[in-house]
């Protein structure tokens, strides 16, 4: 039954979130291993964020400008770009290309450890193999999130800010005073920071999940590498909804 089934995937998606923060050791190779899963799956994911919080910086003041201007109120087009970046826009669409470059490549590769029996061979050798290689890109994901959404905010508004004061004609002061007055530090800047890490987590483990019990076969790595993406995209934007609604008010 679908019930039932989902019951179950739930559990035992908790019973693995459970064994990864107990396979967390603070040792010296931990740290080795977690400083190069977040230049693999940080840093290699700033050019794209980077590319793609500009352009939507551009298309939200370009239509916010459009829309505002109807009703006389161009000028408010900051406290929109930046209402709308740090509360939704930031990070959801970060971690949705997050999980399409960073998500995929964590699922892909536990997947063809469990394929070319890496996994297998962990355990024969009395290493616990979701702490040598869950753990690490999980923490990764989590710390490297927060850091590309602020990125990927960043950027859009430096996007907006130069449309918005040398393309359309807005006054540079106004700009900023608008978008200071609009944007809370407390309820925007840190709960969007907030929101950002509940994402990565959300994305580490559900490909780390997926690639880590794929079948130990090429398919298999190319199956898990395609639930990964679908199931941590659908529910991010769960997630981004539900906290959405309890946090802002």
């Amino acid at each position: 039954m679908p019930f039932v089934a989902a019951t179950r995937a739930i559990g035992r998606a908790g019973l693995f979130t459970l064994s990864v923060l107990r396979a967390t050791r603070p040792t010296a190779d931990f740290f080795q291993e977690l400083v190069r899963e977040i230049y693999k799956i940080g840093a290699r994911t700033l050019p794209i964020v980077t590319v793609g919080g500009a352009f939507v910086g551009l298309s939200v003041t370009l239509l916010g400008y459009r829309a505002l201007d109807t009703y006389g109120a161009a000028n408010q087009v900051s406290a929109m770009l930046g209402l709308g970046m740090y509360r939704e826009l930031g990070p959801v669409l970060t971690a949705l290309l997050f999980i399409g470059r960073a998500g995929s490549s964590i699922a892909a590769e536990l997947g063809l450890m469990r394929a070319t029996d890496q996994i297998t061979a962990l355990g024969l050798m009395a290493i616990d193999p979701i702490g040598k290689a869950v753990a690490p890109r999980f923490w990764a994901a989590l710390i490297c999130m927060p850091l590309l959404t602020g990125f990927f905010c960043s950027l859009a508004i430096t996007a907006g800010y130069f449309e918005a004061v040398h393309v359309i004609g807005i006054d540079q002061g106004f700009f900023w005073q608008v978008l200071r007055d609009s944007v809370d530090f407390g309820d925007d800047f840190l709960m969007a920071f907030a929101k950002s890490a509940v994402f990565g987590a959300t994305a580490a483990l559900v490909a780390a999940h997926v690639g880590f019990h794929a079948e130990p076969t090429i398919e298999g790595t190319s199956v898990a590498t395609t639930q990964a993406v679908v199931n941590a995209s659908l529910l991010v934007l769960m997630f981004n909804f539900v906290m959405s609604a309890l946090l802002f008010r």
